[in-house]
């Protein structure tokens, strides 16, 4: 993962953060909850990005690159 998908990500996370903490200052569940979904959307998208940079590190161990 290069360092402008971790800006990325991390500018995601932190969007995702707002709309709950928003929702829940304006008494809005929907928008509290939607913010939820969008973190949770985040993370696997993390994960995912994370075991792909991983099995990239051990294909390169093993080819010698």
């Amino acid at each position: 993962m290069g360092i402008g998908d971790k800006v990325g990500n991390k500018a995601e996370e932190l969007k995702c953060r707002a709309k709950e903490a928003t929702g829940s200052a304006v008494g809005d569940d929907d928008l509290r909850n939607e913010g939820k979904a969008d973190q949770a959307s985040s993370a696997v998208k993390k994960t995912a990005e994370t075991i792909k940079d991983k099995a990239n590190e051990v294909v390169d161990k093993v080819t010698g690159d």
